[in-house]
């Protein structure tokens, strides 16, 4: 990916408020707190500043841009080439035209060990390495929230999430030219949206004056989106949550995100998804874990107790002297494995000798009975040394 024009200008992480060499987890933290903020759907008018927020994620939440922002940001402005550049022939020996974002690989390729732009998409009528303004434009990466019970996000589910964004444009399927009418290959760039300018040693590219760098032109734009191919509207996207999913983890629904312009692909749709607790079980990655009281009499003699799992429950052996908070291990019990090529995750099962409130007659005499067959003063001792005896 070549560097954007937005790299040199933005401090993205001062936009996601963490330190220069802050770790991917901490820069994953602090935007999705900003992310939760300022969301649209819960922060009316802070559309700018989420996508302010989305778009430094995306360069610093990816290690591979992040690397490359890294080295523009330390070139400063010795390394734009989008500033002091003028007309040929003035003081500074500057270039004409303005120039492209995507193209930024011929005059910066030695920086970042290639030439030329990667995985260009071809225009009609161009090549793979041509560009285009900012009237094609790729779409939004969005993101929602989904709300989701703990069995629900540990055995995984297909569901729908609501969004509402930019879509293709429903009377002109995205043209942006009115009902049968069609957009035409702009006669002075061939539909590649830009013009070649070549100075001598470097050739760049400037966007197109006569179709605004988009490759063609609307004769007669469409009377709903006004020619720009999309609209704002409501409407509800697909998503399958795997099984084993965790609170906070977030989910990229690939091309479902904003509608693109002038031709351009969606962004994605990424859904942060948040899990109720579970009365009687908690998480500890793909285990389970659970406290099961017994009594004093099951933990000293030894018992069998019947502990809950995620279907039926199971049969479990305690020993005879086991003491309280020791736990066992029921293994396959826990988070079912999301594919074939993982397992299912096991059961943690805590011991908890239950000292009982109140106590019958008979049981106070039971028990008292006990304590008078057992040393307190040699089992402590035995247990903290000389320390332990009385004096």
């Amino acid at each position: 990916m070549a560097p954007q024009r937005e790299w040199f200008d933005k401090d993205y992480y001062k936009v996601l408020g963490v330190a220069d060499n802050a770790a991917p987890k901490d820069i994953s933290k602090a935007y999705r707190k900003l992310a939760k903020q300022y969301h649209p759907d819960a922060n009316p008018g802070s559309e700018e500043r989420f996508k302010e927020i989305s778009a430094a994620y995306d360069v610093l939440g990816d290690e591979t841009k992040r690397k490359e922002y890294d080295e523009v940001r330390r070139l400063g402005a010795a390394g734009n080439p989008f500033a002091g550049m003028g007309g040929a022939g003035r003081p500074n020996g500057g270039f004409t035209g303005n120039f492209k974002v995507d193209d930024l690989g011929d005059l910066l390729g030695n920086i970042f060990g290639r030439t030329g732009r990667t995985g260009g998409r071809t225009g009609a009528g161009g090549s793979g390495t041509s560009s285009r303004s900012a009237n094609v434009r790729h779409g939004d990466d969005l993101e929602t929230s989904l709300h989701l019970s703990f069995l629900e996000a540990v055995n995984g589910l297909t569901t729908t999430v609501n969004v509402t964004s930019e879509v293709a444009c429903h009377t002109c399927s995205g043209s942006g030219a009115a009902p049968g009418t069609a957009p035409t290959v702009c006669a002075v760039c061939g539909g590649r949206g830009v013009i070649q300018d070549n100075q001598g040693l470097f050739s760049f590219s400037q966007p197109c004056q006569a179709c605004a760098g988009t490759g063609f032109k609307i004769e007669k734009p469409c009377p709903t989106c006004h020619g720009t191919g999309v609209e704002y509207a409501a409407r509800q996207v697909k998503v399958r949550i795997p099984p084993g999913v965790e609170d906070g983890q977030r989910i990229r629904v690939k091309g479902r995100g904003g509608a693109g312009r002038g031709g351009a692909p969606p962004g994605n749709l990424y859904v942060v998804v948040h899990v109720e607790p579970h009365p009687l079980f908690a998480r500890r990655g793909r285990d389970l874990t659970i406290s099961v009281p017994v009594t004093f009499a099951e933990a000293a003699l030894g018992a069998t107790v019947s502990v809950p799992t995620l279907d039926k429950p199971v049969s479990l052996k305690i020993p005879a002297g086991t003491p309280s908070g020791r736990t066992f291990r029921v293994r396959g019990k826990g988070v079912p494995a999301a594919s074939a090529s993982h397992a299912a995750g096991d059961l943690l099962v805590t011991v908890e000798v239950a000292v009982p409130q109140q106590l019958s007659e008979a049981q106070r005499k039971a028990l008292g009975a006990l304590g008078e067959t057992m040393d307190g003063e040699r089992l402590r001792a035995g247990a903290f040394g000389e320390q332990g005896k009385a004096k």
